[in-house]
């Protein structure tokens, strides 16, 4: 297992000791660590999907309401 080192202001680190008082504070760290982990990799992931789409939007033609509503209606048929 490694260890890490961070800086932290003394008025956060004084509100998660008392918050987190009696529990293990590195596991609650790991966890928070790997929350942060994912939440950043969905980000990057929606970030590449939202480029996708735009990518594809710029080779697709523009489809008129008209056409949108005659799909509709072929499909309530």
């Amino acid at each position: 297992m490694a260890t890490v080192n961070f800086s932290v202001p003394d008025e956060i680190k004084e509100a998660f000791n008392a918050e987190f008082a009696g529990r293990n504070k590195s596991a609650v760290i790991a966890s928070l660590m790997m929350r942060a982990v994912e939440e950043e990799q969905g980000r990057k992931r929606r970030a590449q999907a939202i480029d996708r789409l735009l990518a594809r939007r710029s080779t697709k033609r523009p489809v008129t309401d008209e056409e949108i509503r005659a799909a509709r209606e072929e499909l309530r048929a």
